[in-house]
């Protein structure tokens, strides 16, 4: 599915079509994160504790084709998905609509995925003007795994502790790394 592109962004064809992600540090924000992935997807995380004003922003920027939230941030981000006609999904309480879905693990050739595609948009502060969104590459994401692999060594006795918010681009290294190493993840509660 192509995506829809504010006129603030470039168009991108399929598969780069965005999934907004208002989630703790949880496991299902690693869940939420590695499915918008293998399906082709790039996420756009927001902070529920975001000012109205900037999270009805971010949402009409990236424009995504849908939110992924869980109960406590629902509130905040219902109305806006309503009024901008985003849908929105409640990755605990809205299970039942994947419950009976495919469980094999899709391949990136089958999604059209190529290490040139998004990963994800993390926007700026805005501190100088309008928040912009940075987009980042599947292949820029892997070097900066690969390589912090090939720095730390981590492995399975290790704890990565996810310190950092979804975002800020270093929460990457601290939600991935885990996976690709064999390591445990930890989560730093505020």
């Amino acid at each position: 599915a192509s995506c829809w592109m504010s006129t603030r962004r470039t168009y991108r064809s399929s598969p780069d079509f965005f999934i907004a992600i208002c989630i703790e540090r949880s496991p299902e924000l690693v869940v939420a994160l590695l499915a918008t992935l293998k399906a082709g997807g790039a996420y756009v995380p927001l902070d529920g504790a975001y000012p109205d004003e900037r999270l009805s922003y971010l949402l009409e920027d990236s424009a995504p084709v849908v939110a992924l939230t869980l109960a406590e941030f629902g509130a905040v981000i219902a109305p806006l998905c309503e009024r901008l006609g985003i849908a929105r999904i409640d990755v605990r309480d809205d299970a039942a609509l994947w419950e009976h879905a495919e469980s094999t693990n899709p391949s990136p050739e089958a999604v059209g995925l190529t290490a040139r595609n998004l990963a994800y948009v993390i926007y700026t502060s805005g501190s100088t003007g309008t928040p912009k969104g940075a987009m980042n590459e599947h292949r820029a994401v892997n070097n900066r795994l690969l390589w912090m692999q090939r720095e730390f060594r981590l492995g399975a006795a290790d704890v990565v502790l996810q310190k950092t918010p979804a975002t800020f681009d270093i929460s990457a290294w601290e939600i991935f790394c885990p996976l690709i190493s064999g390591s445990k993840r930890g989560v730093a509660r505020a």
